[in-house]
């Protein structure tokens, strides 16, 4: 997710090379709005922004500011009328809105909007949110979006779009990071993380806050405070796996982060192998650090195919046994007959690691030593990661003896909560957590919590 206001740019090529850089956060469609003379234009797609986005598609959409967005399914399913950014018309005129999170309330104000005769065309609560404020009374729209942010409960960054302006907001706990840059010296670049500042040369200025609305125009930015904040309880899993290692928050590295978490994990978890390998990609910090502070070599055993993306040709049965192996293969000259040490970031269903722990012992491995450099995840999340219901959560199910025997390894240990929030270097209440220890920083409606928590 991402925006830029910039008359002097083109605004739309910026976006898409923002969107590349932020693929990471989603890959099952895309899309660009732009503003200009005759008001918002939009294109979206299913699939890679590379898959969205040509020359042509591109050269259609000129204007002064611009959103986009890459979309990864937690509401709603995969279809057209769900991609972003989404548009609608309020009283001042056209919105366009991208959204980075999971609203808990979104049911009930969909029905309420419905029993006004509002009309939806696809099934996210992200569409929910754009109706809400086009709906309001407000003349002013940051007046609209503040008063729509009295509402809405749950997490969401959100980047919006106006004829003559361009909006950053966050929640009031800010689970989803948002960051501001510069861009051309005297521009404004939005992103979803700072990491996407550098592919289009612009630099990173700051976070926006919880319950802050960021207002950019002609005559620069302006920042109002919405909503009181609650407290700072950015997902603990940003650091883990889904930013990227380039990226920074609370100020912190996430490369740094997640090589320290492997130093702990040596430290907590030791091993007695000859090498260390990291799953790639979002494991390899991880396994550099272990191998650090184990003083075990680390060295490459798996090797990534890297035009592996979600697709929408489905695979056989046969395809999906074969699993993992169609991402990874293994480096047989550099496991055959050695006691390895393989670090992941986390293991959700431990569909992956099962097909992981054979691949690597098919390839001559001696001996396999799983570790992870998170604890076990045995809570669903309701905040915007897809991490399925509780059921399906293999450390809601299993112990960790049990988890070791089903995936089959030597060995099994995961970083524990107090190293991981060490490892990042800051409080543990600064985080959302709930993954992890059932702590929800956010009140989860009872009707919507028992749909992922059928364990209980």
């Amino acid at each position: 997710m991402c925006g830029i206001y910039s008359p002097e740019m083109d605004v739309s090529r910026v976006m898409f090379f923002t969107l590349y850089a932020l693929q990471h956060r989603g890959q099952e469609g895309a899309g660009i709005s732009v503003a200009n003379e005759q008001g918002l234009q939009t294109h979206t797609g299913l699939g890679l922004a590379a898959n969205v986005f040509d020359e042509e598609a591109l050269g259609a959409l000129r204007g002064h500011a611009a959103i986009g967005h890459v979309r990864y399914s937690t509401t709603g399913s995969n279809m057209l009328q769900n991609a972003q950014p989404l548009c609608a018309e309020h009283s001042s005129g056209p919105i366009a809105l991208g959204h980075n999170g999971n609203l808990v309330n979104a049911v009930e104000l969909r029905e309420q909007l419905a029993a006004c005769g509002v009309q939806f065309a696809g099934t996210t609560d992200s569409e929910v949110i754009v109706k809400l404020i086009a709906a309001r009374p407000e003349d002013d729209i940051v007046e609209a979006v503040a008063a729509t942010m009295e509402q809405i409960r749950g997490a969401y960054s959100l980047v919006i779009l106006t004829p003559d302006r361009l909006l950053a907001v966050r929640d009031p706990w800010g689970v989803r990071p948002l960051w501001i840059g510069r861009i051309n010296a005297k521009d404004y670049l939005v992103a979803s993380e700072d990491c996407a500042f550098a592919a289009v040369g612009a630099t990173a200025l700051r976070e926006v806050e919880p319950g802050e609305i960021v207002t950019i125009d002609r005559d620069g930015m302006h920042s109002l405070q919405a909503v009181p904040l609650q407290r700072k309880a950015v997902c603990i899993f940003e650091f883990v796996y889904i930013a990227r290692p380039d990226s920074h928050i609370y100020g912190r590295s996430v490369y740094m982060a997640r090589r320290r978490m492997g130093n702990l994990l040596a430290q907590q978890a030791p091993a007695d192998a000859d090498v260390v390998i990291g799953v790639p990609l979002t494991g390899i910090p991880a396994g550099i650090g272990y191998a650090e502070v184990s003083k075990i070599p680390y060295g490459e055993g798996l090797i990534q195919n890297r035009y592996i993306f979600r697709t929408f040709i489905q695979p056989d049965q046969r395809m999906r046994e074969l699993g993992v192996r169609m991402k990874l293969s293994p480096l047989r000259e550099a496991l055959r007959g050695r006691r390895v040490v393989v670090v992941d970031d986390s293991i959700v269903r431990g569909t992956s690691k099962r097909q992981l722990v054979p691949l690597l012992k098919d390839a001559g491995a001696r001996e396999v030593h799983v570790r992870i450099a998170s604890p076990p995840q045995r809570y669903p999340c309701f905040y915007g990661v897809d991490t399925c219901d509780r059921s399906q959560l293999i450390a809601a199910r299993m112990s960790v003896p049990e988890i070791r025997e089903h995936l089959g390894a030597t060995s099994l240990e995961y970083l524990s909560l107090r190293n991981l929030v060490e490892a990042i270097g800051v409080s543990r209440e600064h985080f959302c957590r709930a993954c992890l220890d059932n702590r929800y920083p956010i009140e989860i409606p009872q009707d919507i919590r028992i749909t992922k928590f059928d364990l209980e």
